[in-house]
């Protein structure tokens, strides 16, 4: 370590030396870095965060290849009387078909269709037990129309009441799509018509989302909306629309959230230094570090994903500590009366030795970060463990170069910047060290009693904010349609096994009743009843009884069923070519009808995490019939993978940031002891923050558990810094903690100030990071200001009394032998 710490003050002080070569090379890098980062795009695209080995990943593309698009573009006009809003679905159908992305438009419910139908899908034995029913009431009729028909006994007439076999057959594809009366995808209570409009690429392709959705407010545009109504007013939703507002959203947040990070370490830095010039040369290194970085970036992934896209600010902000710990020495070395070079090799040889570990740590952390699987974490890990080495670098390139220049320009810190003031809180840790230690372990205890009340919230609108508009409108159009617009798809290859894997999850979903997630299961044969030549036979004979039947002795809801029954018994068989065109089309893929799906629509909330990994677990595993186990398709399968894998990977994550902070510290610092009591702050700070979590009803989600492994090793170069500071021979507390303390409080607040920009988004899994990172440094303040340093007096303080006790007792065994110094005897 010393020869690493003296590597470091050389470089430093060459490059003051050489001021000239040192910051033309920084420019052109950072040139570069900028010409390869002007191309990096964002990406929030869920599916893209995991492995392409993931079955759900490949499943979405082969699902692509084969179907084409998941999801609609849906238009929803509102506030229009049902006449209306029927005219305005019908004027707007034929021109969205027109457009050339779009496959097919569906403003009409199938229903009628499968109504007229119904009585196909029964059993040929359950179609008996009809008409056995419908004979019995009609000899009954017949009796009680005789009137030499004496009844012996008060039995009631025979029941028509079927809802014993709707029972039976309720829950199937075929009630779900026939059970809403209306033809259109109409709520008149809510006033509210949609259209359906099916694009011929994934939402995925964020440029082909802009352009069909521009087309079609293009076309909306061109509506003369005051035909349907004074208040009629149209919206759009569907899968494409919020993805782009998902897109704009993130982007929207990084922009603010920069902004704002960038002005308060500005403020900050003013506040601290009290010089515009100092502050200029603490951001120099850090603008050329985020070039640099950004520009790796930018050659590697080529794109920015939800999180990496906030990692200017972030690491904005850890690198900014190291300038005030840099800056802060180097003031006072000049203070001291050292000459520029001088003062740059001591603070880097020193301070910049204790930045150099804290960096090394740091980086270690993020990199094991970088070992998930879930691509949002690993590339974070990778970008900011890379960010954290690049910075350092690009301090002792560019920070020394200009304190050389602006030396040999004549420029001197001012007095009061290079006079070191005593800190009060210093003397109050000095003078009530005991009792501020006795508190902090008791408010510790306590909070730690929290521990198991703290959850993980499996909500995933951690992921997706589902409070956007075009959210929170199209969970009202899949509650208007009655199931979800975005079904699950398995993928097959031939009639037999989309007959296989129907057969198998309504057996499932049977088993499994009310803790059914799935809601129905429906292929383009399972629309299409079998046996239907002897079927309608049956419906035949049923047709003659029920033409016998008197529709007066039926009170009005048994005319209506009978009118109903009437009217389905007379429905001639059909073929798959006979259904819907709305129906037909949703099992087309791009290889035309036939090429094999099925679709399960969900019974439960798709942002419910818990819900879809039960959803998988009910559907995956069907076996076809030559072995192989059938691919489900669907982003409900990709956010139950997120789930499982983040769940799995999360505490071994942790385990492995913590055991890999200690084992680099105590390689760096030649010393488990010290690397242990460094460690100290960071890790009771962390169980501080789990204990306060619960009280500030905060919880662990899928984006904001990462805080934690950063928390170690963002936070832990303080406790490195107090340390190796007090560990010199000559160290003077006061004098240590006035001026370490006084730059840990910096880091630690432009730490908190990089993180707490995501505080500002409107995103809530990021806000959730920035809230959860700013209590996590504003523990470790107190407990850095306040805690650990009491705690080191009282060691400090125990350990020289155990040095004295040994001292007193080797002189006191030296004058019994006679070897301590003479005293002469006292005369009497």
């Amino acid at each position: 370590m010393h020869r690493v710490e003296g590597t470091l003050g050389a470089l430093a002080a060459h490059n003051h030396r050489r001021p000239v070569l040192a910051l033309l090379c920084a420019l052109v890098l950072s040139c570069l870095g900028l010409l390869s980062a002007r191309h990096l795009s964002l990406n929030a695209n869920l599916v893209d965060l995991l492995p392409e080995s993931f079955e759900s990943v490949q499943a979405i593309h082969t699902l692509e290849e084969r179907f084409g698009a998941q999801g609609w573009v849906v238009v929803v006009g509102e506030d229009g009387d049902p006449a209306q809003l029927q005219r305005f679905a019908d004027d707007l159908a034929p021109q969205l078909e027109a457009l050339p992305g779009i496959r097919y438009v569906e403003i009409t419910r199938p229903g009628s269709f499968f109504r007229r139908h119904a009585l196909y899908f029964l059993s040929p034995e359950d179609l008996k037990e009809v008409e056995r029913r419908i004979d019995a009431r009609l000899r009954w009729e017949r009796q009680r129309a005789n009137p030499l028909f004496v009844s012996l006994d008060d039995a009631p007439a025979p029941s028509l009441d079927f809802s014993d076999l709707e029972k039976k057959y309720g829950g199937g594809a075929l009630s779900r799509l026939s059970s809403n009366p209306s033809d259109y995808y109409l709520d008149p209570a809510e006033r509210r018509v949609v259209v359906l409009a099916k694009p011929d690429t994934s939402s995925a392709d964020l440029t082909f989302s802009r352009k069909i959705v521009g087309e079609v407010e293009d076309v909306l545009k061109q509506q003369d909306l005051s035909r349907y109504g004074p208040g009629f007013h149209i919206s759009i939703t569907g899968s494409f629309q919020k993805k782009m507002d998902q897109q704009a959203q993130i982007t929207r947040d990084v922009a603010v959230s920069s902004a704002v990070a960038s002005v308060l370490v500005l403020l900050y830095l003013l506040l601290h230094f009290r010089s515009l010039l100092a502050v200029g040369m603490v951001l120099a290194p850090v603008g050329a570090g985020l070039a640099w970085t950004y520009g790796l970036v930018g050659v590697v992934y080529g794109q920015v994903n939800l999180l990496t896209a906030f990692l200017g600010a972030i690491l904005g902000g850890l690198g900014v500590e190291h300038g005030i710990h840099l800056m802060g020495r180097y003031f006072n070395l000049r203070g001291e009366g050292m000459a520029s070079e001088a003062a740059t090799r001591e603070s880097f040889t020193h301070t910049g030795g204790a930045a150099l570990v804290s960096a090394l740590v740091a980086a270690l952390t993020f990199f094991v970060l970088g070992t998930s699987r879930f691509r949002a974490f690993r590339e974070f890990g990778v970008i900011a463990g890379v960010g954290m080495l690049v910075l350092i670098l690009a301090y002792v390139l560019v920070l020394p170069a200009v304190l050389g220049l602006m030396s040999r320009w004549g420029w001197k810190p001012r007095a009061s910047s290079t006079r070191m003031t005593e800190a009060p809180l210093g003397r109050l840790i000095t003078r009530r060290r005991g009792l501020l230690t006795a508190v902090s372990a008791l408010i510790v205890a306590g909070l730690l009693t929290q521990l198991p009340r703290l959850r993980f919230s499996y909500d995933i609108s951690s992921l997706q904010d589902q409070n956007l508009d075009s959210f929170v409108l199209d969970r009202a159009v899949n509650q208007l349609i009655g199931y979800s617009q975005v079904p699950l798809v398995v993928l097959t290859d031939s009639r037999e096994e989309e007959a296989v894997v129907v057969r198998e999850l309504q057996a499932r979903k049977q088993q499994r009743g009310a803790d059914s997630t799935v809601d129905f299961v429906a292929s383009l044969a399972s629309l299409v009843p079998e046996d239907q030549a002897r079927k309608q036979l049956i419906l035949q004979d049923i047709g003659e009884l029920l033409d016998k039947v008197p529709d007066g002795s039926l009170d009005g809801p048994r005319q209506e069923q009978l009118a109903q029954l009437r009217q389905q018994v007379r429905a001639a068989p059909y073929t798959a070519e006979d259904l819907p065109a709305g129906v037909r089309q949703q099992f087309a893929g791009h290889g035309g009808p036939g090429t094999g799906f099925v679709l399960v629509y969900p019974s439960v909330d798709q942002s419910d995490g818990q819900a879809m990994r039960q959803l998988a677990k009910e559907v995956r595993g069907v076996t076809l019939p030559d072995g192989r186990p059938a691919v489900v398709a669907g982003e409900a399968m990709v956010h139950a993978d997120i789930v499982d894998m983040v769940s799995h990977e999360a505490p071994l994550i942790l385990l492995g940031a913590t055991l890999a902070v200690l084992l680099a510290m105590w390689i760096t610092l030649g010393s488990l002891r010290t690397a242990l009591l460094c460690l100290t702050p960071t890790v009771v700070s962390l169980a501080a923050l789990l204990g306060l979590m619960p009280l500030m009803h905060a919880k662990f989600n899928y984006l904001n558990i990462l805080v934690i492994p950063v928390l170690i090793g963002t936070t832990v170069d303080a406790g490195v810094h107090l340390v190796t500071r007090l560990a010199s021979p000559a160290s003077d507390f006061m004098r240590v903690y006035s001026e370490t303390g006084k730059a840990i409080c910096g880091g630690l607040l432009t730490s908190a100030v990089g993180f707490g920009a995501l505080f500002l988004a409107d995103h809530p899994g990021l806000n959730s990071i920035g809230a959860l990172a700013n209590l996590g440094f504003g523990m470790n303040l107190l407990m850095m200001l306040v805690a650990f340093p009491a705690l080191l007096w009282v060691l400090s303080e125990r350990k020289r009394r155990r040095r004295a006790v040994p001292s007193r007792q080797r002189r006191e065994h030296l004058v019994k032998d006679g070897q301590g110094p003479h005293r002469p005897t006292p005369s009497h």
